[in-house]
């Protein structure tokens, strides 16, 4: 492995992606230490010494940023924005039909559907920049401004109107930036842009998170939690590069006189098609009722039941709807982005079939089959690893969002695997050798 290593950067241009690839990421962490106009960074910094939890959506779109939300910085909102309006493009194709022909054009309608991804990521962050910008002002962004310190209250010592809409210009030009970076590493660099960005995010926090565990917990804790990770992360990788492999057989067709199918492959399903995205929405949707509870008196029964039972995550009601919310979400959205008579029909069109499996209908039903029962495990994994961190919560009082576990290991995981991967396939362009022998 190590000498695929060096081979990597002995090829000219694949030693200049990376390192352009690494140039980029460098830029985008320098943007999530510099703090944006009107933020007094002073204050911010000692809010943040003194903060011990926050809601479990807070929590994980700044680990998407590297902390760079809660210091309200120039790269705040990080690649949220895009990641939401992403998801939005694509559930809006099984609603709107223009969509739907859009994605079966090829390259020019995908290139339509980016461009209407961009747009809606800056409305995004225009929408979610004011709501920071609003909440930074009040004092609830590091927890309810009846109980936060003094500092958290001054973040935005001047609150005119030209200070707050330079805030929210600057947030979304960041955001913008960041969306281009990604594009950029794309185009040039190796691997998926706005993927490895959300990697860098997270990646960037694991140093400072596990020393405060060691500080604030012993140093036996902190092997303890690195061990278990360790676990956590071989099982993932195992899960994650698990597959069912449908057999298809390519019937023999004369094109003039030449001789065309006759061939056998696999059609690979994975365990977990869903990926990640699930998470998100079970997260996003278990916020809304500690934000509606923002709105209500907190003298309020139902206030006080919410703000008990949805902010830390410890509470029994929390764990069971974020788990069923996560397994329901995963058939949704495996549903969404796998068609199987879309599938089977491509088969039928081409002279494809399943041994034993008439074309057409028949065909359909069996890889909708195929796909209920391992969607299952996928959903039960997705949802007992992302209940890892509220664990490690109530077993041994760690924070909450703890990045070595959770939805920080799945996103590292299969980014990690899909950029080696990547590596590794112009590497045995070149010399038949990958980092795995």
């Amino acid at each position: 492995m190590l000498g695929a290593f060096v081979s990597a950067f002995k090829t000219p241009d694949l030693r200049r992606k990376i390192l352009f690839t690494l140039a980029i990421m460098a830029v985008f962490r320098l943007g999530s230490f510099i703090p944006t106009p009107g933020v007094s960074y002073a204050n911010v910094q000692e809010c943040l010494g003194g903060l011990d939890q926050q809601s479990d959506l807070l929590g994980l779109v700044n680990l998407f940023s590297g902390g760079a939300l809660l210091q309200l910085s120039v790269f705040a909102l990080g690649i949220m924005p895009y990641i939401t309006a992403s998801i939005i493009v694509q559930l809006l194709r099984v609603v709107i039909p223009r969509f739907e022909a859009l994605h079966q054009e090829g390259p020019s309608g995908t290139a339509k559907l980016t461009q209407y991804t961009r747009y809606l990521t800056i409305a995004l962050a225009v929408l979610q920049s004011t709501t920071y910008v609003a909440v930074a002002r009040s004092g609830n962004l590091f927890g309810s401004a009846a109980t936060a310190p003094e500092a958290c209250l001054n973040v935005v010592p001047n609150d005119s109107a030209v200070t707050l809409v330079l805030m929210v210009l600057t947030m979304t030009a960041g955001t913008g930036l960041v969306m281009w970076l990604g594009e950029l590493i794309t185009e040039r660099g190796i691997g998926n842009g706005m993927s490895l960005l959300i990697f860098t995010s997270i990646a960037a926090t694991f140093p400072t998170s596990l020393l405060s565990v060691g500080r604030e917990r012993g140093w036996a804790t902190m092997v303890l939690v690195i061990l278990v990770a360790l676990v956590i992360m071989a099982l993932v990788v195992l899960v994650e590069q698990s597959q069912r492999r449908v057999p298809v057989q390519y019937a023999k067709r004369m094109v003039g006189r030449r001789m065309y199918g006759g061939t056998s492959t696999y059609i690979p399903m994975k365990v977990n098609m869903a990926g990640v995205i699930p998470v998100i929405f079970a997260s996003s949707l278990l916020y809304l009722p500690s934000l509606a509870a923002q709105f209500g008196d907190p003298t309020d029964a139902w206030v006080a039941w919410i703000a008990t039972s949805f902010t830390t995550g410890e509470h029994p009601v929390y764990m069971a709807l974020y788990f069923l919310l996560i397994v329901f979400f995963t058939y949704f959205y495996v549903a969404i982005t796998f068609n199987p008579e879309e599938v089977a029909d491509n088969m039928k069109r081409v002279g494809g079939f399943i041994p034993g499996v008439r074309a057409g209908r028949p065909t359909a039903e069996y890889l909708d089959y195929v796909l209920t029962r391992i969607t299952l495990p996928g959903a039960l994994y997705l949802g007992l690893v992302s209940l890892v961190p509220l664990i490690a919560l109530v077993a041994v009082g760690a924070n909450q969002n703890i990045p070595l576990g959770g939805t920080a290991i799945l996103i590292v995981v299969g980014v990690g695997l899909e950029t080696v991967k990547q590596i590794e396939s112009q590497l045995q362009q070149r010399s038949y050798e990958g980092f795995l022998r």
